[in-house]
């Protein structure tokens, strides 16, 4: 069975962030990603990875101005000079927390900007990207998010993803797999799973509609879990949902995940 990890942005939210680490672990969870480390010096978040016996799973490039609505960087001409700083900043950061992957946002495309255009700055970024993170040993991912949650996120469906990673020509380029953003846009999730599960390192979910845990929608989560048992899916599963009622209430889905392995 694959292992899961908590999405510390998204679960433990009634506690400060430094804080959550530790209620991960009391948890029973092994791992933990979150969006962004950069707020936090780097020895402090090594400490309490440490301190909890935690393994650094995934986070994401610098994304531009978060709070001002931007989602990423990577397809917006004129900013590739941000842009390669950022891979430098997250690479720092990655080596430091012994994270073996990090995510690129592409970002929501600007009206009147040529898609064209936005796709070969998008090509270029994560050609550079995938080069750079490669010579530090760390997987670069890119994510289709639907855009629903997200209107004008230029990445929305698994193929469009795989696409793009051929264009690049490089072999350090993969597909962050979300279940949740995929069922909105595609459906098929067993199958599309399945049939490129050689490309697809990390896992995300949650459940639809609400965006909830497991068990709280429409998303047939223990066929799913049985599922990548049966394929050989080896990497990590992200817990990244908003919790419907705390997040220690809507635990049960994990813990039944958990003994059913044994």
């Amino acid at each position: 069975m694959p292992r899961f990890n908590a999405n510390l942005t998204m679960l433990f939210t009634e506690q400060p962030f430094l804080d959550r680490f530790e209620a991960a672990a009391k948890a029973g969870f092994t791992g933990v990603e979150y969006l962004f480390p950069y707020d936090f010096a780097v020895e402090e978040l090594v400490q309490r990875l440490k301190a909890h016996g935690l393994t650094q799973v995934l986070h994401n490039l610098p994304a531009g101005d978060w709070a001002g609505g931007e989602r990423g960087i990577a397809i917006l001409p004129g900013r590739e000079d941000e842009f390669r700083a950022g891979v430098d900043k997250a690479i720092t950061y990655a080596t430091a927390l012994g994270c073996k992957q990090v995510n690129c946002l592409a970002g929501v495309a600007p009206a009147g900007v040529d898609r064209a255009a936005l796709e070969e700055t998008f090509i270029a970024n994560l050609r550079y990207a995938a080069g750079r993170l490669k010579e530090a040993g760390i997987k670069l991912l890119i994510e289709a998010i639907n855009p629903i949650d997200i209107p004008g996120f230029f990445l929305n469906t698994t193929a469009q993803a795989l696409d793009i990673i051929a264009r690049t020509g490089s072999d350090n380029l993969f597909v962050q797999y979300d279940i949740y953003h995929m069922q909105i846009t595609e459906g098929d999730l067993a199958r599309t799973m399945e049939r490129n599960l050689a490309m697809i390192p990390h896992i995300q979910l949650a459940d639809n509609p609400g965006r909830h845990e497991p068990g709280t929608g429409e998303i047939n989560y223990p066929f799913l879990f049985a599922h990548l048992d049966r394929i050989g899916y080896a990497g990590w599963i992200g817990a990244e949902y908003k919790p419907k009622a705390g997040t220690e209430a809507g635990l049960g889905w994990f813990h039944a995940a958990r003994a059913a392995t044994g």
